[in-house]
């Protein structure tokens, strides 16, 4: 019950931020930036609520294969700190998905001005 699952990490590090874009972009260029925001952020969000609850009942497991064997075991770290990972990284995603739209947002708009005007 000692240390994170690093292969679910790299996961929720890859994974959701890409499927996250792959339904924001397309929302983005039907000139509806806060729609596209919504729907990656529900997408991240999502997975990572999904990643805590598979973190969750794998430690369930864990505690219950200790409880078998008749003695009592603690996860390190915590379940609060592998649930804390999955949350940061869903947030930290979501910070970089507003900030690609913002940009795209500003290049859309901009494209509308002669270029001695920009």
């Amino acid at each position: 019950m000692n240390g994170v699952n690093w292969f679910w990490i790299w996961i929720a590090l890859g994974v959701p931020p890409a499927a996250g874009a792959l339904i924001a972009v397309p929302i983005w260029l039907l000139d509806q930036p806060i729609l596209g925001n919504l729907a990656g952020t529900g997408v991240i969000f999502g997975a990572a609520v999904g990643f805590i609850l598979r973190e969750r009942l794998e430690l369930e497991r864990l505690a219950q294969q200790c409880l078998d064997q008749g003695h009592m075991c603690f996860p390190d770290p915590n379940a609060f700190t592998r649930f804390a990972i999955y949350a940061f990284i869903a947030l930290l995603q979501v910070m970089v998905l507003f900030s690609v739209s913002l940009k795209i947002e500003e290049r859309r708009r901009r494209r509308g001005y002669a270029p001695e005007w920009r």
